[in-house]
């Protein structure tokens, strides 16, 4: 009996997120991880080659013609994903075997990794090591005046 009201004492305390959009854009994604809300996965469905020579910080690699059978047993249903591919096509498409197979809260990152490097989102692999990083990247004022500039950007 206290295990039910326990958990409802934590419910109350812990807002609840609210669903995520079928389509979000990369302003969203990066507000998400910079003020470090939780349970949310980031998918790069392109291919291994193109995902080691740059991917959004922290996206996990699923390439779409191993997508559901990769997700399946590494991913709960019910958690936030973020999915990106080479076009919104492939997004979209990606998105779609992730919704059929049973994923409840899946999110298209328009634009993708162009859209993200667009507003300055977190970047690495390969070629991405080699941009030099950007002010915000070393203190909390330089990060905070770069949030409000990307944050009137169009992506």
């Amino acid at each position: 009996m206290d295990n039910i009201k326990d958990n409802k004492l934590v419910e109350n305390i812990i807002p609840s997120q609210p669903p995520i959009e079928q389509q979000s854009d990369a302003h969203v994604l990066k507000s998400r991880l910079e003020w470090g809300e939780p349970a949310f996965t980031i998918l790069d469905v392109r291919d291994r080659n193109t995902y080691n020579e740059g991917h959004i910080m922290g996206a996990m690699a699923m390439p779409l013609d191993q997508l559901v059978e990769r997700a399946t047993p590494s991913l709960a249903k019910s958690r936030d994903i973020y999915v990106y591919g080479a076009t919104d096509e492939e997004t979209a498409q990606a998105a779609q075997q992730l919704r059929s197979a049973g994923f409840e809260h899946v999110s298209e990152l328009r634009g993708g990794l162009p859209a993200w490097k667009a507003i300055g989102g977190p970047t690495e692999g390969i070629i991405e090591s080699q941009t030099p990083p950007g002010a915000g990247d070393y203190n909390v004022v330089s990060r905070v005046k770069e949030h409000i500039e990307t944050q009137q950007k169009d992506v």
